[in-house]
């Protein structure tokens, strides 16, 4: 993908473990100390733990709320500095809506009329359904599932939400001129409730026209043949840009064009506010460096050339010294079946000054992983150029990055820039926290650990764990390789199996290392016992629980989930001979036992030397052969007996946060201090946003 990797949505420790309290490691030692067991419990003071994580919990969602430690004690310039970057952040966000669909404008606007007008009962069955439904919407930023990206519908009938139209603010509907409300309701019955229009957001399914068949509104009209044909005729190798990132290609009079993401272009409205609101940051910018980085942004913003992109990536990898720091694009390619198109996303944070150590002990020893991976020789960075690692106290964020956020992230993804500039990764200390803090009232682990061995050792060891895999995923995994010479780049020779196979990449090379004696003696780690307990997890998670994400029936879609199945499955599959993986059966019930862990990351070593030769060589098909023969299809009868065993638990499957409030402090036309707030309603932020940044038409 093309700007930053594909962010872990969630730890596998963090999405097994949904309600257990683990020690967390929170305030490592420094690189050259060893961490023993009472400092992996230490937190940060900085943290406030009388504060409410939890809000509010509908359909298999679950709202949570962060803090942002230190906020308070920065100096104005860096406040102001922060100010401006959330609200270009939040200028993006119809942005998102429209990607998703060409009707999510129109949608979205729909349920915000009804939400904050409509004049009869607000306590009955009815509307409780239709308000959850608008939370559903607000959470995915559209009518699709954000994670298994299925249509859904509204659980009361259409005659009710006509009823509701009828009797909320018609002005503020999004009619067209003279539109009465039932003609509008006609119009709006099959978006909302015909589950074959638009029927699944992203649709990966092998042997079909994946662009056709999904409802992303990256394309309209246009074949796949189309678009993989309009974007053959660019470079693919060398320093190309990432080709088709910032636009939307469709059909006009019968020719294939681009309708590129810029001012003066498609969604100008907003790219302008955006462009204003970086410009004023620009002026408070923390030094050269940085103010270089966003005056590239906002001429890329200008111009929509992605070489200017580029650019603009390379000055952000440099600037290294910053405390506040920014993500704002066209970023991540998930959404886009073939890879290519980035959704608008935000992230606005300043960097945690203690969480960094640990993170930057991995950094800085990141050729000696290259040196000593799986990897076959030629497929080796010989000089791995500046990884530059930290962790970082989320600001804000919008767009594809919420209300469902990563947990680490590493960005520039255009290989060439990686291996000519660096990357920058990072891990986002404190949505890990609020993660951490609400895990502690479930029972997941205790549900379906094997024995009282590995529960213990993942109370012990399961905050570290997560975190170490997250840092080495992000700070090593996706920094390392290199794709042969005269090679595509992934959208081009993996396609639709490129996402998956990338983060299976990143995933492994953290598995392969956090067994490694070398995370001891740089003392991230207290023991390889951590190690064991990301084993633990993750081949629980890859096998068994991350199915609580799916319908029973449904084959796995979203390419995190695909990853860790293939992952585990090939490894339960190939050891199979030796019994390094197996299932057991107690009371009835399934379990993981991992019977030899060391021959378990020899397992895990393999894999990652094919899929790195895979990448490196450019091979479709076998990477194909492995996503769909080890990640896709489900077992279900083990599904249905997940699902079975995860329904008492009463744990929501998926979480997402309210995000902090910054509100400037004026006198006259200066900004004299900025403060932050903690808003407890998701529903009233969704209902604020739509208000007060919403810049674009419903047709764009």
């Amino acid at each position: 993908m093309p700007f930053i990797s594909p962010g872990l949505r969630h730890s596998s420790l963090a999405f097994l473990v949904a309600g257990l309290t683990f020690v967390a490691c929170n305030n490592p030692k420094s690189p050259d100390t060893k961490l023993t067991d009472s400092t992996v419990a230490d937190k940060p003071a900085s943290y406030d733990t009388s504060f409410t994580v939890e809000a509010e919990g509908f359909a298999d969602l679950q709202i949570l709320r962060y803090q942002v430690p230190g906020f308070n004690d920065l100096p104005l310039a860096q406040k102001q500095l922060a100010y401006y970057l959330y609200e270009a952040a939040l200028c993006g966000r119809d942005i998102i809506y429209d990607q998703k669909s060409k009707y999510g404008l129109t949608l979205r606007k729909t349920i915000e009329t009804i939400y904050g007008s409509y004049t009869g009962d607000k306590t009955s069955a009815d509307w409780k359904m239709l308000e959850e439904y608008c939370g559903r919407v607000w959470f995915s930023n559209g009518n699709h599932h954000h994670y298994g990206n299925e249509k859904f519908v509204p659980a009361c009938s259409p005659e009710y939400f006509l009823k509701v139209l009828q009797s909320s603010d018609s002005n503020a509907l999004p009619c067209e001129p003279g539109e009465p409300v039932a003609s509008f309701f006609t119009r709006l019955k099959p978006i909302l409730y015909d589950l074959s229009v638009e029927p699944k957001l992203v649709d990966l399914r092998p042997d079909i026209d994946n662009v056709a068949a999904s409802s992303i509104n990256f394309y309209e009209g246009v074949t796949q043949k189309e678009v993989e044909a309009f974007y053959a005729k660019m470079p693919a190798s060398g320093n190309a840009p990432s080709w088709g990132l910032n636009s939307k290609l469709m059909k006009e009079n019968g020719q294939v064009v681009e309708k590129t993401w810029k001012l003066g272009g498609m969604y100008s409205a907003a790219i302008e506010k955006i462009i204003g609101w970086l410009e004023k940051a620009a002026t408070v910018a923390e030094n050269d460096q940085q103010k270089k980085a966003l005056l590239l942004l906002v001429q890329y913003y200008k111009s929509g050339d992605l070489k200017t992109f580029d650019e603009y990536s390379i000055a952000w990898v440099k600037d290294v010294n910053s405390r506040m720091d920014v993500v704002n694009g066209f970023i991540e390619v998930y959404l886009d079946p073939i890879g290519k198109k980035g959704a608008f996303e935000s992230v606005v944070s300043m960097k945690d000054l203690e969480a960094t150590k640990r993170i930057k002990a991995i950094g800085d020893q990141a050729q000696w992983f290259e040196d000593n991976s799986p990897l076959q020789p030629e497929h080796k960075k010989k000089n791995v150029k500046g990884i530059i690692a930290k962790a970082i106290t989320v600001i804000a964020e919008c767009g594809d990055a919420a209300p469902s956020t990563p947990i680490g992230i590493n960005l520039p993804n255009a290989d060439w820039i990686r291996k000519d500039s660096g990357s920058k990764s990072v891990s986002l200390s404190n949505i890990i926290y609020s993660y951490n803090a609400f895990a502690a009232k479930g029972g997941t682990v205790d549900e379906f650990a094997l024995n009282d061995t590995v529960k213990q050792r993942l109370k012990k060891y399961g905050n570290l764990a997560a975190d170490l895999h997250t840092d080495m995923h992000e700070c090593i995994g996706h920094a390392s390789g290199q794709i042969n010479p005269g090679v595509g780049t992934t959208d081009k020779t993996l396609k639709n199996y490129a996402s998956c196979l990338e983060e299976a990449r990143a995933d492994l090379v953290a598995l392969y290392y956090i067994m490694d004696q070398k995370l001891v003696d740089i003392g991230v780690a207290p023991s390889t016992e951590v190690g064991k307990a990301e084993f633990d997890s993750y081949m629980m998670n890859g096998l068994m629980t991350q199915l609580t994400r799916l319908k029973l029936g449904d084959n796995i879609e979203e390419a995190h989930m695909r990853n860790r199945q293939m992952n585990a499955r090939w490894a339960y599959e190939k050891g199979k001979a030796e019994n390094v993986v197996e299932f057991v059966k107690k009371n009835g019930k399934t379990y993981v036992q991992i019977n030899d862990y060391n021959k378990l990351r020899n397992l895990f070593g393999q894999l990652l030397k094919e899929i790195q030769r895979i990448k490196s060589e450019g091979d479709f098909n076998a990477g194909k052969n492995l996503v769909e023969t080890y990640g896709v299809k489900v077992d279900q009868a083990l599904h249905k007996e997940v699902l079975a065993r995860f329904a008492p638990l009463n744990v929501k499957a998926y979480r997402g946060f309210i995000q902090p409030k910054l509100v400037a402090v004026m006198d006259g036309d200066k900004i004299t201090d900025v403060k932050i707030e903690y808003p407890s309603s998701f529903f009233a932020q969704m209902m604020d946003f739509g208000k007060n940044y919403a810049y674009l038409p419903v047709k764009n």
